[in-house]
């Protein structure tokens, strides 16, 4: 009894002391007149009357602002940036009112009497501002421990659009639309915390906090001003840490500057880029088996299938064991390589937690790599504890164990399920972790949990790159080959119409891969319960689908238990045809979608493009939440309404009209035009100057090469395209095992030419053809092949040129 009292007056003397700290650190004012003037390599450091300022160029583009109270700046780890600081020539200015340092593409003022940060381009114009008296560093509590908050406030234009935050379930696009709305950073089932900003000025910016963090917009205090305050605030925070990214003016080259920070998205494999078939769940190695079989034997295009959770041994000690139980799965490893043999790649449900007990739990324990906090379930009944993926041991052991039990047996791929952690009431905040308190690191799981196993297969292979399916995510996953998932939403038309804006502005937070449950994971009475037999919910599953055919990932699930699922057998003959013509869309279009893949990770672009994106000048495109380009050349506008005939759909501004994909016929440009779009069609538009390669109709992505190639050339502007290619899975092409053809439309001569190739990989098709097709109206149009070519190419690696006629 003693020791207890001596224990908690201890904890209260130091709870005190750090309070006494926390206060004098918190009690600086936070924006206070500059001066101190110091000149560092590739920036500035500078007093604050108590506080001290950092303004460091990372790169001409890359921007890094700190700010702490105390004449010294504290230590700050990021685990999202992996980039180094390299030395950038700056002009530097002095006046009376402001110091200035500018590179080659961004300049950036500290007003010297409020010590506040401005940002903008070399050629005057104000990109964004700190506002006056915003910084603040101050006295917090989280989860009962006395803390500081960080809280920064931005000026930003009322014309301005924001994007990005993560995804969202609440149908937002724009969050510069609705003065006094707030997003709040906290990982969860179906929201996903990044604290990455993208504006329609061109710019990214990082929050490098990766504490439960609250962004909201706010009125000015001057009635005259027509701008908005955006405050973030994170609940914890010792330091003010900021990355400003811009290039040019376009998103593009802000994100491709974001992506040199946080690390490069690696080439996905090709199979990926086909069709993944899944349920919760196939409860058996023969109902999986029997799945894939059917297939096959129905000539339904597909790459992946899942086996979704508890395909481990029943009763308590397994969860976590990454065992199959031997009654229903008597033998994984022929499993698998049935699969293979049938040309399927297999993905598998993985989780963070284990049951108490278990003697994967204790491996994990005994090294220090799991939290000792136990949780209960509810469904199914127990109790576990949750791996620490902050420990480099934890890290390690869960690879070990899952390579030992099931990559070693054939699986592909990874389903990383519930890795917000899934832990109630926010429960995370009071962990601690080898990184600090849980509330100091809270969203940042996702990211360390995927990092573990994405260097873990690197180190054990090259030869099978790492896909990852993971529900959470965070700043910087790009680089573990993750694609997000939206969440166990439900089967709505609402829901449906909320992916879209959700989904791009996951694509604006940096992160290229996302895809949705098709169909939702959850049925819905209203709208058909999930069943594929309810006309209502046909309906509504077309439409998904067709969406789903222009995601980067595109794989149906749904909460089916031990019940069929959403196999394309179960639906109607109607159904199933829409079905079968989005998937020969899907697999005639491999040839552009993989080198689009190489966009993404060569030059930082991105799959999902918001009209904005490519059309900044546009303004009617700033608040356009529901169409997208699907890479540089697609433009794709989701039906979801139910019973609609026809789609509104806005044309951006061109300077040449746009074509239909499945006509097409010309539309012009800037103006909305409303699209047919009956059940069967997904209103598709193609950007006058595109250049879309098409491959043959394929039962798999490896069926056969892409050879000839349909090259459909829609007339009108200027256009460019790179065609890639490698050996689809293994990482040689980091070896510079691959090859790209660029090929190039010039509208005023009327002439393509199809460039010098560079490169070379074993299996290359040296020698291939090219059809040629000048697209107008009813020609090259839809998903089936040209009847008619306008010319036909044999090229052989050298450079031709060809004349339209």
């Amino acid at each position: 009894m003693e020791d207890h009292l001596t224990r908690t007056r201890t904890q209260k003397l130091l709870s005190a002391a750090i309070f006494l700290e926390i206060a004098v650190m918190a009690s600086a004012p936070a924006f206070a007149a500059a001066s101190s003037y110091q000149k560092q390599q590739s920036g500035a450091q500078m007093d604050l009357d108590g506080g001290t300022l950092r303004i460091q160029f990372w790169s001409p583009e890359i921007v890094r602002v700190t700010y702490a109270p105390g004449i010294k700046l504290p230590e700050l780890a990021s685990f999202s940036v992996v980039a180094k600081p390299s030395t950038v020539s700056l002009k530097r200015q002095e006046s009376k009112d402001a110091f200035t340092l500018a590179s080659t593409k961004v300049k950036v003022q500290i007003d010297k009497q409020t010590g506040a940060v401005s940002f903008w381009d070399p050629a005057g114009h104000i990109l964004l501002k700190e506002a006056a008296h915003s910084r603040e560093i101050a006295r917090a509590t989280v989860a009962g421990v006395f803390v500081t908050s960080a809280t920064q406030s931005f000026d930003v234009a009322a014309d301005e659009g924001i994007y990005g935050l993560g995804q969202h379930q609440q149908g937002a696009w724009n969050y510069n639309t609705n003065v006094g709305s707030s997003v709040k950073l906290a990982q969860a089932n179906t929201n996903v915390a990044i604290p990455v900003m993208t504006s329609s000025k061109g710019y990214v910016l990082l929050w490098d906090n990766p504490a439960v963090t609250t962004i909201s917009t706010e009125a000015p205090k001057e009635a005259a001003s027509s701008g908005r305050f955006l405050r973030w605030s994170s609940e914890y925070g010792k330091a003010i840490d900021y990355y400003f990214c811009f290039g040019d003016g376009n998103i593009a080259t802000a994100m491709a500057a974001y992506r040199t920070l946080t690390g490069q998205a690696p080439m996905m494999p090709r199979w990926q880029f086909g069709f993944c078939q899944s349920k919760e769940r196939y409860a058996s190695q023969e109902e999986l088996l029997g799945v894939a079989e059917k297939i096959r034997s129905l000539k339904i295009p597909a790459d992946g299938i899942i086996q979704d959770w508890q395909y481990w041994p029943e009763g308590n000690n397994t969860w976590g064991s990454h065992l199959f139980d031997p009654k229903r799965y008597p033998d994984p490893a022929a499993m698998f390589q049935k699969l293979h043999d049938q040309h399927f790649h297999a993905l598998i449900s993985v989780w963070a937690k284990f049951d108490v007990g278990s003697k994967n739990s204790e491996e994990l324990n005994a090294a220090g790599g799991m939290f000792p906090e136990i949780t209960h379930y509810v469904f199914p009944p127990g109790q576990g504890q949750w791996y620490d993926p902050f420990s480099l041991a934890g890290r390690e052991i869960y690879w070990k164990q899952i390579r030992t039990n099931l990559f070693a047996k054939g699986v592909d791929g990874w389903w990383l399920d519930a890795p917000e952690p899934e832990i109630n009431n926010m429960g995370f905040r009071t962990y601690k972790t080898p990184a600090g308190p849980g509330y100091t690191v809270y969203n940042l799981y996702p990211l360390m949990h995927s990092g573990g196993i994405y260097q873990g297969q690197r180190v054990a292979t090259d030869q099978k790159r790492v896909v990852i399916l993971t529900r959470s995510a965070y700043a910087g996953q790009q680089r573990n080959s993750a694609i997000t998932w939206s969440g166990d939403i439900q089967a709505t038309w609402q829901v449906l119409r909320n992916q879209i804006p959700a989904g791009l502005n996951f694509s604006l937070s940096g992160i290229p891969y996302w895809n949705t449950d098709t169909g939702g994971f959850f049925g819905n009475k209203e709208a058909g319960d999930g069943d594929p037999s309810n006309p209502a919910y046909e309906e509504l599953f077309a439409r998904w689908f067709q969406f789903s055919s222009f995601c980067p990932m595109f794989r149906v699930h749904g909460s089916y238990g031990l019940k069929p699922g959403k196999e394309l057998w179960r639906f109607d003959d109607k159904t199933q045809a829409i079905m079968r013509t989005y998937l020969n869309l899907r697999y005639r279009l491999l040839p552009y979608t993989y080198s689009v893949a190489w966009q993404v990770t060569s030059e930082g672009s991105t799959f999902l493009q918001p009209l904005v994106m490519n059309f900044p000048k546009d303004p009617k495109t700033l608040n356009i939440g529901n169409q997208y380009l699907f890479g540089p050349e697609i433009m794709v506008t989701p039906v979801t309404n139910a019973g609609a005939t026809e789609q509104d759909v806005y044309l951006p501004a061109t300077g040449a009209p746009w074509y239909n994909f499945w006509t097409g016929e010309k539309a012009e440009a800037g103006r909305n035009v409303h699209a047919s779009a009956p059940v069967e069609t997904l209103p598709l538009f193609v950007r006058p100057g595109a250049i879309l390669p098409m491959g043959p109709f394929l039962q798999y992505s490896d069926e056969k090469p892409a050879d000839p190639i349909e090259l459909r050339i829609y007339r009108g502007a200027n256009g460019k395209f790179t065609l890639y290619e490698d050996q689809g899975d293994s990482y040689n092409y980091e070896k510079g095992q691959f090859a790209t053809i660029p090929i190039t439309w010039r509208e005023s001569t009327q002439t393509l030419e199809i460039g010098d190739r560079t490169g070379s990989f074993p299996g290359i098709v040296n020698d291939r053809t090219f059809h040629i097709v000048w697209v107008s109206d009813n020609h090259g149009a839809g998903v089936d092949l040209t009847e008619k070519y306008d010319s036909i190419v044999h090229y052989s690696g050298k450079s031709v040129k060809i004349a339209a006629h």
